[in-house]
């Protein structure tokens, strides 16, 4: 299994930076163009517990697949998790957390998954997607800073 995690403080309160992460369609402004990811499903303007999200996403070497995420554990203001429940991970985990602290806020993400096709997966792994999800979430850290900049 493998571990992504990400540290990012924020210049907003928990209540706008929640506000934004509640509405799931706000996941279309900080997902980087060349992805081509394309939300399918209709979505409430807050998520909850049990939603599921179905979307279409460029991946290397595979094209365009789709991946249902289903949405869990929300503990508002503070947390919540998106789990794959369909895609192209053998397993898919991604906590969210909001800290409110003394300069802002720290987002954290923490993202456990699991390669499919064992050797294959591991290849794949190494040569390219440790370096796409860095890249993805990279542009994340990046829009983020965007949004918040002046709130």
């Amino acid at each position: 299994m493998y571990t992504l995690h990400r540290e990012q403080i924020l210049n907003t309160n928990i209540d706008k930076a929640w506000e934004f992460v509640k509405n799931p369609r706000n996941l279309n402004r900080i997902t980087p163009d060349n992805l081509d990811f394309t939300i399918i499903s209709d979505l409430p303007d807050e998520m909850y517990n049990g939603l599921l999200i179905e979307y279409r996403v460029k991946l290397p070497l595979l094209g365009t697949r789709p991946w249902i995420s289903e949405i869990k554990h929300i503990r508002p203001p503070y947390a919540f998790v998106d789990e794959q429940r369909i895609g192209p991970y053998k397993l898919w985990y991604h906590y969210h957390e909001i800290e409110q602290i003394e300069k802002g806020v720290k987002m954290i993400d923490r993202v456990y998954y699991e390669m499919p096709f064992w050797l294959i997966g591991t290849l794949a792994h190494a040569l390219i997607v440790k370096k796409k999800l860095a890249y993805i979430f990279d542009y994340r850290q990046q829009k983020l800073d965007e949004i918040f900049k002046n709130t």
